[in-house]
């Protein structure tokens, strides 16, 4: 930014607004005042240091601009209007808040400091259309004078910013978009409707330059023809109403620019589709115990003349809106099959429109906390009673009392209630920076992960791959985010350890020589005084339970609490036989499989993904239960059991063949023939000791392909099939899954 001299037309515009300025001001300025007020200015300008923003644009004349808008435009007096033109000189450090305050009291101090704060908070970069942004903005705010000095400085800018050069479009494409999310939004929560449609103009119009002249030529073009037809369309309702002994006034008004903008964006038209580019406002004076009454009248006269549309009736008069909004909103067709809007109010609800209840504002999607509509009716009145900060700190008491806003390193910004920690932070960010947590560094200082969050704190989180979650993490946050994951993350860690432990408790009892009964188990660990199985788990991942001793407990149980050594175990277990007088008769025709060392009469089962059937080569998987799943040699799941869990893995081999029969499942691909599935069907139909359970068959692009499920005896039994089958007219392909 450039150094600069006052320019002769800086200087006779400065002179200028210098006098508007002190007849607005009238006796609130004091002699004093104007005497400090000079000197500071005087001293600003001949030191030829002061510096032209990015645009160009003179600090002090915009100062002096901006003082003209907050006191004609919003009503501010002389403690802000003194901090609006000292500001510059506070910026750029000719002048300090301690000498302002000494000079011009602690009020006009108070608001500078605000200002300041506020410029301190843009250098972290948030994201401004944020609506956590402007409620931090807000609550930044040590006094309400600021935000409004904020907003007419912004009016301000974006009115001077017009010819700017195009080296600095970017910054003005910038200034804009602030204008449009935070300051407009603003604007209108602050009751100040007239700068709040400015700002949304001259936004649109630097932003959309072609859709804002395009709409501001037509309605240029059509303001005659649309100034005659609202006389039209007034003068037979003026009649009627003033023969009903009605006292009013009626007003039309046409759409700001960028909310006709809005209306053809969303309802995708043209200008000219855009019908209701004007409104119709019937304000009756009655007293309040008549208003219903009057308003219901003045309804029933307007659409006894003119056709309404009823899907288009707002009725907010019976049930007026939360903010307290009250009016009757109707669509008729006017003259020349043209519809028009209307709306019918008395004079106490226009004054509460008019004077800033948020309520179109707040239709359009923003929505306030409790008692925000109570104070924004009355904002003006504090204003003019206070010096201002009794109006901020009863908005933040009402408003912000439980939530603090904070930032990431990147200037990201995020609410979270009062009393939140950085572990509650942590968690928002990510489950794992959440689970990994050890504290953080808060505008550069390290806390730990149980300090509680404070507005406007930049947290940068820090984390070790060694910390894990705790239990009394969940006494720490305060949000029931963080809690759930924290509750997650002990859960799944319970799982893992618990797991662990089953598998090295497992292995050690494969090394004992000893078969993990689940039942003799759950006895165990009752007797071990454990009412929970994790906690049981726990102790042993954690080295508090010797894995030894609850093999020796384990074994006493088995054996009748007679004890026993490891050596004397593997030999009973070695002589465990199958003991066939306690089996049914049937039972022991089925086929008999030896698991390790010639044990037999071990409960096992047939794992389906491969579904092995007696002649397969097959091997025995000890699972987390105890029991055995037989899986084939060639079984897909195979290569990863063997790699993973090599010490679960134990030899199997068929002894004996009864009378067992096996499901199997075929895959058959063939061409997609007349009879070619009615001759696969006929050949396991055929043989006796085959049995078809399913068949599903798929056909497409002149391919069929499905799967048979069929009971079969034995390996060799299914080779001779599979050769049949293979052997059929169109069979590509035929394999065993």
């Amino acid at each position: 930014m450039e150094k600069f001299r006052f320019t002769t037309e800086e200087k006779e515009e400065t002179l200028s607004l210098y006098q508007k300025v002190r007849e607005l001001l009238d006796d609130s300025v004091s002699e004093s005042d104007v005497t400090h007020m000079r000197h500071h200015l005087m001293n600003a300008i001949e030191s030829h240091q002061m510096h032209r923003n990015v645009f160009g644009l003179n600090p002090i004349l915009l100062s002096f601009q901006t003082a003209q808008l907050v006191v004609e435009e919003i009503g501010l007096r002389r403690d802000a209007v003194i901090a609006v033109l000292l500001r510059p000189s506070v910026e750029e450090g000719y002048l300090t808040i301690d000498d302002v305050q000494a000079d011009y009291g602690e009020s006009v101090a108070r608001i500078l400091r605000g200002l300041q704060r506020i410029q301190q908070l843009y250098k972290k970069n948030p994201v401004v259309e944020s609506e956590n942004f402007r409620n931090l903005l807000l609550s930044f705010a040590e006094d309400m004078r600021v935000i409004l000095i904020m907003i007419a400085d912004r009016v301000n800018l974006m009115r001077q910013i017009r010819d700017v050069p195009d080296e600095v479009s970017i910054q003005k494409k910038e200034v804009s978009q602030e204008a449009a999310y935070l300051y407009a939004p603003l604007a209108h929560k602050l009751g100040l409707y007239k700068l709040k449609s400015e700002l949304e103009d001259l936004s649109l119009k630097y932003l959309e330059h072609d859709a804002y002249y395009h709409i501001k030529d037509k309605l240029s073009e059509t303001k005659k023809n649309r100034d005659a037809y609202i006389d039209r369309f007034i003068k037979p309702i003026d009649q009627r109403l003033k023969e009903a002994g009605l006292k009013f006034h009626i007003k039309g008004r046409t759409k700001s620019i960028h909310s006709i903008w809005q209306k053809m964006k969303k309802q995708k038209c043209t200008f000219e589709g855009v019908y209701d580019l004007f409104a119709i406002r019937i304000i009756i004076d009655t007293p309040i115990e008549k208003e219903k009454m009057q308003c219901w009248q003045a309804f029933a006269i307007v659409t006894s003349m003119y056709q309404p549309n009823p899907r288009r009736l707002r009725d907010w008069l019976s049930v007026p809106k939360s903010n307290g909004y009250e009016s009757l909103h109707i669509t008729v067709l006017g003259p020349e099959q043209k519809w028009v809007e209307v709306q019918i109010r008395t004079e106490r609800m226009d004054e509460v429109a008019e004077r800033g209840v948020a309520a179109h504002w707040r239709y359009k999607g923003i929505k306030g906390d409790a008692g925000m509509d109570e104070w924004l009716t009355n904002i003006r009145t504090m204003l003019e009673t206070s010096d201002g900060l009794e109006a901020m700190d009863q908005f933040k008491m009402d408003l912000y009392e439980d939530e603090v806003f904070v930032f990431t390193p990147k200037g990201d910004l995020f609410k979270f209630p009062k009393g939140a920690t950085v572990l509650d932070f942590a968690y928002h960010i990510h489950s794992n920076i959440g689970n990994q947590c050890t504290g953080a560094r808060i505008n550069g200082k390290v806390v730990t992960l149980r300090q509680q969050l404070q507005s406007g704190d930049q947290v940068e989180i820090m984390t070790s791959g060694n910390q894990k979650p705790k239990q009394d993490w969940l006494n720490v946050v305060k949000t029931s985010r963080a809690k759930s994951k924290i509750r997650l993350a002990l859960k799944e860690t319970q799982v893992k350890e618990g797991l662990f432990a089953k598998e090295m408790l497992e292995r050690k009892f494969k090394n004992r020589k000893l078969e993990m009964d689940e039942s003799i188990m759950q006895v165990l660990i009752r007797k071990l005084g454990f009412k929970e199985v994790s906690d049981f788990y726990r102790q042993i991942a954690s080295g508090e339970l010797d894995v030894n001793h609850v093999i020796d407990r384990y074994a006493e149980l088995q054996l009748g609490d007679q004890p026993v050594t490891g050596n004397n175990v593997a030999e009973s277990a070695a002589n465990f036989v199958l003991d066939e007088s306690r089996l049914p008769a049937n039972a022991i025709q089925d086929d008999v499989l030896v698991i390790d060392r010639n044990l037999k009469g071990i409960d096992y089962q047939l794992a389906r993904c491969c579904q092995p059937i007696y002649g397969d080569k097959v091997f025995g998987f000890v699972t987390i239960s105890g029991g055995i799943k037989i899986h084939r040699d060639d079984c897909p799941n195979a290569p990863e059991l063997r790699k993973r869990f090599g010490y679960r893995i134990v030899k199997a081999k068929w002894s004996g063949k009864g009378a067992s029969q096996y499901a199997i499942t075929l895959r058959v691909i063939g061409n997609d023939d007349i009879g070619i599935v009615n001759n696969l069907t006929s050949i396991i139909s055929k043989d006796e000791k085959l049995v078809l359970r399913s068949i599903n068959i798929d056909s497409h692009d002149g391919l069929f392909s499905g799967n048979l499920t069929i009971m079969i005896d034995d390996n060799t039994r299914l080779e001779a099939l599979l050769r049949k089958l293979r052997a059929v007219k169109g069979v590509k392909q035929i394999e065993r899954l």
